[in-house]
Order: structure tokens, then sequence, then C-alpha cells
């Protein structure tokens, strides 16, 4: 078995489930402890974050960072599934807009939004995820959820072929549907829409350019550098503040104990997770100050 440690960047290519990249990977590895931060629909590319050992402790924080998208949308017809794998719900004839009335709506989005999840998606209502219920044939109400897009941009619109397909970048909180915003969107163009393509170029940190895809992984694992290519477990999570105990208590803290909030520096202020350093810079764990004693706590020791 692999005793591989850290985040594996792998670029996910089109007609693989998240699930499916994990289960490729797990076979190059061998190694069955690997977890994702965050599923791609099938047909959607882009970067695909794995964690690997005792990283997986870690998904959680990972996906509080910022996520970017490049995504195409076809205004003038609309789906069941809001992308172009689902049936024809809606269509119009013919499109009438300007490139300034997509780009004043488009800015509309940037911020706060609220947004209501697709039947074909994984939210669970009552136990059962939106899509089973959706291939029954069932539609049910959904709870509307507020999504942060920090920014927005439009990077291409096409006029060929009778409907026009607008290309955006878009860098969201965790939990924006894509393929909701673009319905969005022409719903607020006054028009039905659908998601044509999509790719996610930034995920947790990681942009594209750092992932790897099944050949460079099994290339780096039969040479046996595959370690070299993997973001250390701290490097992961740079939005935690880093802190250091003092030499005389990184036992304890190694051990799992309570910390004093003198042996750490700078001071913890607030009950926000940090990452807690040895004098030697090693990384130690996530660890969090209580409010009511001001002691500093362990979330998860590494080390």
């Amino acid at each position: 078995m692999s005793d591989l440690e850290g985040i594996l960047a792998v670029y996910k290519p089109a007609g693989f489930t998240s699930h499916d990249v994990v289960a490729k990977v797990r076979g190059i590895l061998k190694m069955k402890r690997i977890g994702h931060t965050g599923t791609l629909d099938p047909q959607v590319t882009g970067v695909l974050p794995l964690c690997l050992g005792r990283a997986t402790r870690v998904v959680e924080y990972m996906q509080e960072l910022p996520k970017e998208y490049y995504a195409t949308m076809r205004l003038g017809l609309a789906t069941d599934t809001e992308d172009l794998t689902g049936q024809i719900i809606e269509q119009v004839e013919s499109v009438s807009v300007t490139k300034e009335d997509v780009l004043e709506v488009l800015n509309s989005f940037q911020g706060v939004i609220s947004q209501v999840p697709p039947m074909y998606s994984a939210v669970k209502v009552d136990g059962k995820r939106l899509y089973e219920l959706a291939r029954e044939g069932k539609i049910v109400e959904r709870k509307s959820r507020e999504v942060t897009i920090y920014e927005i941009e439009m990077t291409d619109i096409s006029w060929d072929g009778s409907y026009p397909e607008i290309t955006f970048r878009a860098l969201c909180s965790k939990g924006t549907y894509i393929r909701t915003l673009c319905v969005d969107i022409g719903r607020a163009l006054g028009l039905p829409s659908v998601m044509a393509k999509l790719t996610r170029t930034k995920s947790a940190g990681i942009d594209a350019e750092h992932c790897l895809n099944f050949d460079d992984i099994q290339r780096y694992m039969d040479e046996g550098t595959l370690h070299s290519h993997l973001i250390p477990v701290d490097e992961a999570i740079p939005h935690l503040p880093a802190h250091t105990v003092s030499e005389e208590k990184t036992t304890a803290a190694i051990q799992g104990q309570r910390l004093s909030y003198k042996s750490v520096s700078p001071e913890v202020t607030g009950e926000a997770p940090i990452r807690l350093y040895d004098t030697e810079q090693r990384f130690l764990g996530i660890f969090q100050r209580q409010l009511e004693t001001g002691a500093i706590a362990p979330i998860k020791v590494f080390l």
C-alpha cells in the first residue's frame, strides 16, 4: 500500500464522474484513503483536487476557498437539467439581445445571490437526492440558498448558429451551481438559456496549470517521484492563519493536549481555526481557541 500523503491536483477529463476519478487514482496509487474536494458533473472538465491519506482530514477547510469556472451558456432554449444533456423544455425562434444588455446583467449577479438548486443535483430532500427524484419524473420544492459571486466577467460572445453563446468567467463560493447561474442570467435577459460547456479552472486555490492527468500520475508513480508533485497538507489551507507553539509545549501539542494561549504566538484571537507549527516550522495540525477558557485546543493533529 502507498504511504503518500498530501493533495494531488488532478485535471478531470470529460466523461468521468468525480467518483470515477477517485477510483482510477486508487488503482494507480494502490491506496484506499483518497477523497475529493467537491464533485464535478461527468461532462465538466477541470481542477479536481484529491486528498491522499491523512490529507482527507482537511477537505472541509479546502472547500471554503473560492472556485473559478469558465462557462458557456446558450440563449434561446432551456432543458430540464439546465445543461445540454437534458430534454428541451422551452425554445424561442429568435434571440434579440445586445452585448451591452449581457454586460449589464452579468454585473448585476456579482455579490451575494440566491439560488434554487436544480432538480438534477446531489442535494438531499427528505433523505433522497434530487437527481433520483428527477429521474422518477418528480419535481419537489427546493429551498433557495445564498452563494457569493466574487467576480464575474464576459470573455466572449458568439453569434454563430441559431442561438448566441456567451462565455464568462466566474469566481464563486462553494455550493454555487453554474448551470443555475446560466439559467438565472438568461431569465434576467428575458430568455430561456442553458449551460453549453463548463470548465473549472481553480478549486481550493489550485489552478489548472498545476494539475496532472492520469498519464502523468502513472508515469510519476512508476518513477517513484509522485510525492514531489503533491501539495503538502498545510499549503492546501493557506487561508487558515499560521501560528507557532513554544518549544517546551511542542510535545503537548503533538499529543493533542490543550495549550495555554501564552504558549502560542502570535496571540490567537477569535474562534477561527489556525495552522499550528513548531519552532522548526513543522506543521503540527489544526487548532482553535476556546473562547470560554482562552485555551488553544486541537481539532486535527498531524505530526
